[in-house]
């Protein structure tokens, strides 16, 4: 069994560090944080000379090396519990470019990889967008087909089959699935895949859920309400809407978007959306106080992603935005409103990231999986 002292983790590609703030819940260090936005290597810097720790804080991930990395957390290779972190999405996006190459190992994943098999930790937690499992290497489009069958690099999944041949390749076991933020107290709906490796193929597990949509022996999901409760917020910051959207977002009633508006309206409301495929859902749409939000995107005052607060005619703003990805009111961002929003869009829930933390705690500590505990709580209920 190895001997325990204070789990020590590595976080790459660390955005707001969302998901390192619910691993530190769980009981890790975090060492060493790398992120290449300017502005939130700023909230990084900020937050951590706030709260009177350093930690390594690096920047170009593709610059650097597995030895400044460890010389500079002081570490040694294999003595690291865990390396953390989310290569850019937008290759795996099922908004992207389909015509792109998807081959994983062009990507930052790569990067990722490569500090993973240098670093060698106990455990790597790997997390990314849904989009990831369907995702193909290679894009033929069906005009070009002429009926002919998928090349296997043209399967649906066959990007996300890569990055598990990639982490065999290195060594490392592992067990994934995709999670929904909401099952973990988080008061938005928010799927992401999650991947959980082992160097000495140590058994793991995902974590159990401590929510439910509709589940009697679990609490029920957090809403827009239950996050917000007790803000104070004296000067909220947002991204105002125009005079031009306001006219009909002044019309949608809480929970609704544009379907709600009077018919006659919606063609000129929606212009050239209204004849475009899909639901369309985030347009002109207004929160309810009585539901989970939806994903907190990166851009809530977009006409496409709106997140009009239920009753204030504006967007969610930064803080609100932030309670509902789970960062205390006291976390800093930094830069202008829009890259806050983009910080905290891109983060990792804290609620899950401490539900995953948990679960790694777990096998660091060594619990046989049938003994462990069926519900871990969450940071909501920690900080209430």
């Amino acid at each position: 069994m190895n001997v325990v002292t204070t789990p020590t983790h590595i976080s790459l590609f660390s955005g707001a560090m969302g998901l390192d703030l619910g691993l530190e819940n769980a009981g890790f260090q975090t060492l060493a944080a790398v992120e290449i936005d300017a502005a939130a290597r700023a909230t990084i810097m900020a937050n951590v000379a706030r709260r009177g720790k350093s930690i390594f804080i690096g920047q170009d991930i593709t610059a650097l090396t597995t030895e400044h990395l460890l010389s500079s957390t002081g570490l040694k290779r294999g003595e690291a519990t865990l390396v953390s972190g989310g290569p850019p999405c937008q290759p795996f996006s099922t908004a992207g470019r389909r015509d792109a190459l998807n081959d994983p190992r062009g990507s930052l994943f790569r990067d990722f990889l490569r500090l993973v098999e240098g670093v060698q930790p106990r455990f790597f937690l790997m997390e990314n967008v849904r989009g990831l499992l369907s995702a193909t290497l290679k894009h033929r489009p069906i005009s070009e087909r002429g009926g002919r069958p998928n090349l296997p690099e043209e399967e649906r999944g066959s990007a996300f089959a890569v990055i598990l041949q990639e982490f065999e390749r290195i060594g490392y076991s592992f067990t994934y699935g995709l999670l929904n933020a909401a099952d973990y107290g988080t008061p938005q709906i928010r799927e992401r895949v999650i991947i959980l490796g082992s160097r000495d193929h140590e058994p793991l597990s995902l974590p159990n859920p401590s929510h439910a949509k509709a589940n009697p022996r679990l609490p029920s999901w957090r809403t827009l309400g239950d996050a917000l409760h007790g803000l104070h917020d004296s000067a909220p910051q947002f991204q105002p809407y125009s005079e031009n959207r306001l006219k009909y977002l002044r019309l949608v009633p809480e929970g609704g978007n544009w379907r709600s508006l009077p018919p006659e309206l919606i063609p000129e409301a929606m212009g050239g959306a209204y004849t475009s495929g899909g639901g369309k859902v985030g347009f002109y749409r207004r929160l309810a106080w009585d539901r989970p939000a939806p994903t907190v995107t990166t851009s809530p005052a977009q006409k496409a992603t709106d997140m009009c607060h239920p009753v204030l005619d504006r967007p969610i703003s930064v803080r609100e935005a932030a309670r509902l990805q789970g960062f205390p009111d006291n976390w800093q961002f930094c830069g202008s409103i829009s890259d806050q929003y983009r910080q905290i869009g891109n983060a990792v829930p804290v609620q899950l990231g401490q539900a995953l933390g948990h679960s790694l705690m777990n096998a660091v500590l060594g619990t046989p999986i049938h003994n462990r505990p069926q519900r871990q709580p969450s940071l909501f209920e920690i900080t209430a």
